[in-house]
């Protein structure tokens, strides 16, 4: 099998497989899935992800197929390089694969200027055409012309905090401070149309290729507010090279006056998914979070 074959006949992928008829080596996939890098005959690799063997049966519906249609959306901008969708199936995910490489100061600002040009392709709405996921949570995609403060109360915060309160990971105080963001939502900004944008972008979803260039993956992507990105970048330690992302990106196109006044809120809804994931060891960041936000 080569990358020509499988292509046109990409059903063909998980028979070859089964019969070990591809040379796979497991490569990290993150905390969800289960990766494995593919060599072909004609020496080119691919990237896969599945869900793991033991629950294999309970693949969310839709899971690849989003994940797929998001990268596929994201390209389109012609902006931030992501890996080619080859193959997707309702149980597995094969990209183009990207070799790694070391984080640059040159990649960084070439990054931050694609990351603007990306987010000015704009999205005819808020959410997107397909039901979303993040992490191995639903996320509502369900397009909105919003405005943008109450579309993201409602579908991006409200959801992963009444999950995260019903799984015990976030305490009744904790519970109502992020409430309280919720009901002064409004004061955060939200005048600018929907860009397009990840949706899940922490610094472990750029891939920092060996050609210099910096690459997205994992994306949960939709219209929404390009600050949401940008605040996402600077979580769990930051991004390499985070100044010289955020400048390049200024130099192509400026953020709202206040804007760092507003990356807590923009940060509340990935930490909410991760104490909805994972549990109250995300407790505290989702605390310090929603009292930053107030205190703005």
């Amino acid at each position: 099998m080569d990358l020509a074959y499988l292509r046109a006949h990409p059903g063909q992928l998980p028979t070859f497989l089964t019969h070990q008829r591809i040379r796979e080596t497991p490569v990290s996939g993150g905390d969800i899935c289960t990766a494995s890098r593919l060599t072909l005959d004609d020496g080119s690799s691919l990237f896969t992800k599945s869900w793991p063997d033991s629950a294999a049966d309970v693949v969310p519906e839709g899971f690849f197929s989003a994940e797929a249609a998001g990268l596929r959306w994201l390209a389109e901008a012609g902006a931030v390089p992501v890996p080619d969708v080859i193959v997707a199936l309702p149980d597995l995910l094969a990209l183009e694969w990207v070799e790694p490489g070391s984080p640059s100061p040159t990649a960084a600002a070439r990054f931050g200027r694609e990351l603007a040009a990306m987010h000015q392709a704009g999205a005819p709405s808020f959410g997107a055409d397909w039901p979303g996921f993040i992490g191995a949570l639903p996320q509502e995609n369900s397009p909105s012309a919003g405005p943008w403060p109450r579309w993201f109360a409602e579908r991006r915060l409200a959801p992963y905090l009444k999950i995260s309160a019903d799984r015990g990971a976030l305490a009744a105080a904790d519970v109502a401070l992020v409430e309280r963001v919720i009901s002064n939502i409004d004061g955060y900004g939200g005048s600018e149309p929907p860009a397009r944008i990840h949706g899940d972008l922490w610094p472990g979803n750029l891939l920092w290729g060996a050609e210099g260039r910096v690459w997205l993956v994992d994306p949960a992507a939709h219209g929404g507010h390009r600050e949401t990105d940008l605040a996402q970048l600077a979580l769990f330690g930051g991004a390499p090279h985070l100044p010289v992302i955020l400048d390049a990106y200024q130099q192509i196109w400026p953020l709202a006056d206040g804007w760092q006044d507003r990356v807590a809120v923009h940060q509340l809804h990935l930490l909410l998914v991760h104490t909805a994931l994972f549990g109250g060891g995300y407790r505290d960041a989702v605390r310090t979070a929603a009292g930053t936000a107030l205190r703005r």
